[in-house]
């Protein structure tokens, strides 16, 4: 087992990850607890149970995720005493933070950050996508995707108080600016060279719908999770949706989405799959 050396600049719940001889990542509950502002533990296993409720629930293993171990712990003076705790997947993590106390500011954080992370995940291990043999077949996979989360996206803000047609655009443009550095969406149309009329999801590459995709589900599910409401309230959870999908990708070690390349027109691939009746 490694540890990582502590980065300040660095999210709090990368900063306590570790990982096991194999590669594999995982977080340990005692320190989890403390990143989340639980000063006690006893009253943190009563969300532990909840995720293990919810993973049983959602039909995964539980000790695929949440692993009975002990954790050595600081108990002052440099000494240090090993108590009975859990070793973490980031799903088990995503599930702890759904059933975490909400008024508690990093909470939400965590729920975000692994939320996103999650979603990474997922998509990764989409039996459908997986067998998906090619870029082009990925893109339209996710551009239907994301055509269907954009509409469950533009119900949760119109819940949200985001009503007008005017209104909608500016709530879209704060995510993409969250999401892409500050450029808004006539900024990124110009960045990537489109013409006039030409979409900018529809010349996307796999990769940056994948992180449209993770900035709309978790936008969505957001605006539900805490009841936001007010115009100004749904952008800026907009914006910070996006920021925390742009910060998720630098961590991995990927491109920013304003520099990946522009492909065809995704119209193009459509047409060309479409059989043609004669």
């Amino acid at each position: 087992m490694s540890k990582k050396p502590m980065n300040p600049h660095e999210n709090l719940f990368e900063q306590i990850k570790q990982s096991d001889e194999s590669g594999n990542e995982f977080w340990m509950a005692r320190q989890l607890a403390k990143v989340l502002d639980y000063n006690d533990f006893r009253n943190f296993t009563s969300v532990i149970q909840k995720a293990k409720k919810a993973c049983l629930n959602s039909g995964q293993v539980i000790d695929d995720h949440l692993v009975e171990a002990n954790e050595v712990v600081e108990v002052g003076s440099g000494a240090t005493h090993s108590y009975p705790s859990f070793k973490l997947s980031r799903y088990a993590c995503y599930l702890i933070v759904q059933n975490a106390d909400p008024s508690k500011e990093v909470v939400a954080l965590g729920q975000t950050y692994f939320a996103v992370q999650t979603r990474l995940q997922e998509i990764r291990q989409m039996e459908e996508y997986d067998r998906l043999s090619d870029e082009n077949e990925k893109r339209l996979f996710l551009r239907n995707e994301l055509a269907k989360h954009n509409l469950q996206l533009a119900a949760a803000a119109k819940d949200a108080g985001v009503i007008e047609t005017l209104d909608y655009a500016i709530f879209q443009n704060h995510g993409y600016m969250g999401l892409y550095g500050g450029l808004g969406a006539k900024e990124i149309h110009k960045k990537k060279g489109l013409k006039k009329g030409q979409l900018i999801l529809d010349h996307m590459g796999s990769t940056e719908l994948a992180a449209n995709l993770f900035r709309a589900t978790q936008t969505e599910e957001k605006l539900k999770r805490e009841n936001i409401k007010g115009k100004q309230n749904a952008n800026k959870v907009h914006f910070e949706v996006g920021q925390k999908v742009r910060e998720t990708i630098e961590e991995l070690g990927g491109e920013m989405p304003e520099n990946l390349p522009v492909e065809d027109s995704i119209k193009k691939i459509e047409k060309a799959k479409t059989p043609k009746l004669f």
